[in-house]
């Protein structure tokens, strides 16, 4: 038996199915393959919610001619510097469920959460034996190649690659998808099935847009291929009514954990985030409820709640009452790891109610501290400076914070506070970046506790597609790295060597993963083959440097500040799937002129 048997036999013997066994038998005669690739290992990949949702809606519907198959990075793949082969023995790459090639797919859907690891994609194609520009592949020899996730926020860079991307929340779009396919491909043109396709609300297909591109890099035009494409794609939402319960909770364990997600969206509509870009909804309690009781049925013992932000849930202390329940009766140890929550909407009843829960934890703690400290709280203020939370439209004062804190203190089971901060802001000054360690010493001092830690987690500022801080100009990443250590330097100096040491952490992952980003998330079609150049040339993109990066964008014309700068075009390169409400962009921009003219004039004054 070979590695990648072997390693496909041992993940369907400890995957357990928390709901009843698929209707497979009763689907339509000959019914489509669609194979999820999903970039992760097994474990991680069960977390991927949005994939599972549709694996599991797909195989769900006795009626729909579809059957949903998973395509992994599996551990016995050949790692060979960007590429992905086979390991000695095999010949085909093939899915969880079936042995047949995954190029015999009538659908291939990727998976890609992040903007600088959309080149992913070249490495799953080259993978299964599939051409990787859109052009070049044939409806029926082929599989439809469909994107979706965070990654494709921006859907322009990949557009020459994917044929079609889902926005939003895709369980309408794709069974349409599904539905329509035989008809789209009838006449076996690509056009033809494209120019089909296109007209499924929720569903962009970049083929059908003719674009117009400016020197250097933007765009000027983009216009639809034909009649029939619409001028503007709109992402996707569904009413609670309207989404599965797989939307909600995992249907698949590997034996260890169970994920739910009690909410979808954010009350809050801060300018830099995409967390308040869908509608906020809630998942129905007895949804949860049932949920947890087929868990313990079955011996899972862990729980995830991935939630933007679990104290908006209106039934949080009802559902952690149910787990300290299960933990209470429990023989064996009932762990619990929550996603995010919101400082200025804790409460002393919920840290007693989490805190009964018996062992529990943040999941940033578990990936970056393991099995160090567990009493976390997190909090976001993003920004030192009580101007820019405000101008960014971020709710959280100091004043609550500080209130947050002081419950902390009071309380014996959280020790340890975990702070975010953006560094890199529009109008952003050195004295910003340096009240970062202020206000970090602050936490530390309000906190007073012997064994208290405070971690400092900073994110470049990155504006991003679909929010109101989509066009503002970026700092230079190559400036971050020495940024960061001025934030620590000042910690150090504030509290001295040995109490930093003890108490203080700062996690801080290196700028270069921030040259692709910047590129990857404001860029058009030419930075696809920017990254085609790059994953072809051997570059480890994990840790591009700046000169790779810049020498890569010369070679095709382009250049890296044109990626940095605010974008005050009339049409950006992601235009067609653009719903920002321009006046609120209008007013974010003026009030941060206004802030670095008010600056610049004391620095002025000041000099003078």
């Amino acid at each position: 038996m070979s590695a990648l048997i072997n390693e496909i036999h041992q993940i369907i013997s400890r995957e357990i199915h928390l709901d009843d066994a698929y209707p497979l038998s009763e689907k339509p005669s000959d019914p489509l393959r669609c194979v999820f690739f999903m970039p992760y290992g097994h474990a991680y990949s069960l977390l991927s919610l949005g994939t599972m949702t549709l694996y599991d809606m797909i195989n769900r519907d006795a009626k729909l001619g579809a059957v949903a198959e998973r395509a992994l990075v599996y551990d016995s793949l050949v790692r060979d510097g960007n590429r992905l082969e086979l390991p000695e023995g095999e010949s085909t790459y093939r899915t969880i469920e079936n042995p047949a090639p995954v190029l015999d797919a009538d659908i291939l859907a990727l998976s890609i959460t992040n903007a600088g690891n959309l080149a992913t994609a070249f490495k799953i194609l080259d993978l299964v034996g599939i051409p990787r520009r859109g052009e070049d592949r044939q409806p029926g020899r082929h599989p439809l190649i469909v994107g979706g996730s965070a990654g494709f926020a921006n859907p322009e860079v990949l557009g020459d690659y994917i044929d079609v991307i889902a926005l939003g929340e895709a369980e309408v779009s794709v069974r349409r998808l599904i539905e329509e396919l035989p008809t789209a491909r009838a006449t076996g043109k690509r056009e033809d099935m494209l120019e089909h396709i296109a007209q499924i609300p929720g569903l962009y297909v970049p083929h059908m847009y003719d674009v117009e591109y400016r020197e250097g890099g933007g765009i000027t035009e983009i216009r639809p291929h034909t009649p029939k494409v619409p001028q503007k794609v709109l992402p996707q939402y569904l009413s609670v009514p309207d989404l599965p319960s797989s939307h909600f909770t995992a249907p698949i364990s590997d034996g260890d954990f169970a994920m739910m997600v009690p909410t979808l969206g954010c009350r809050w509509d801060c300018h830099f985030c995409t967390l308040g870009v869908p509608p906020f909804r809630q998942a129905p309690f007895e949804l949860l409820s049932d949920y947890l009781d087929r868990c313990e049925k079955r011996g899972i013992r862990k729980f995830i709640i991935s939630s933007p932000t679990f104290t908006q849930y209106g039934k949080r202390f009802d559902l952690l009452g149910k787990i300290r329940d299960f933990s209470a009766r429990s023989e064996e140890k009932v762990t619990t790891i929550i996603g995010s929550v919101r400082a200025d909407e804790v409460s002393n009843s919920y840290l007693d109610a989490v805190s009964e829960l018996g062992d529990f934890g943040h999941i940033l703690t578990e990936l970056h501290l393991q099995n160090e400290v567990r009493g976390v709280i997190t909090i976001a203020p993003e920004f030192a400076n009580p101007e820019l939370v405000r101008i960014f439209n971020k709710t959280l004062t100091r004043e609550r914070v500080n209130r947050s804190i002081e419950l902390c203190s009071a309380h014996p089971e959280f020790n340890t506070v975990m702070l975010y901060f953006i560094i890199g802001a529009p109008s952003e000054q050195r004295e910003d970046r340096l009240g970062i360690a202020d206000y970090a010493v602050d936490v530390f001092k309000r906190l007073n506790r012997e064994d208290g830690t405070i971690i400092v987690k900073p994110l470049q500022y990155m504006p991003k597609p679909g929010t109101v801080g989509q066009r503002l100009e970026m700092a230079d990443p190559r400036h971050t790295d020495a940024h960061v250590e001025e934030i620590s330097r000042r910690m150090r100096d504030l509290v001295g060597e040995e109490i930093f040491d003890r108490h203080f952490r700062v996690l801080w992952e290196e700028s270069s993963r921030m040259y692709l980003e910047s590129v990857c998330g404001r860029g058009d079609r030419r930075v696809g083959t920017i990254l085609e150049y790059l994953y072809d040339a051997g570059h480890d993109l994990e840790n591009i440097t700046s000169s790779q990066l810049e020498e890569a964008l010369h070679h095709h014309g382009l250049r890296q500040n044109e990626f940095l700068r605010r974008m005050s075009d009339k049409v950006l390169p992601w235009e067609v799937v653009n719903n920002v409400n321009p006046e609120q962009e209008r007013e974010l921009l003026k009030a941060l002129d206004e802030r670095t003219a008010a600056l610049t004039s004391t620095s002025d004054h000041e000099s003078w």
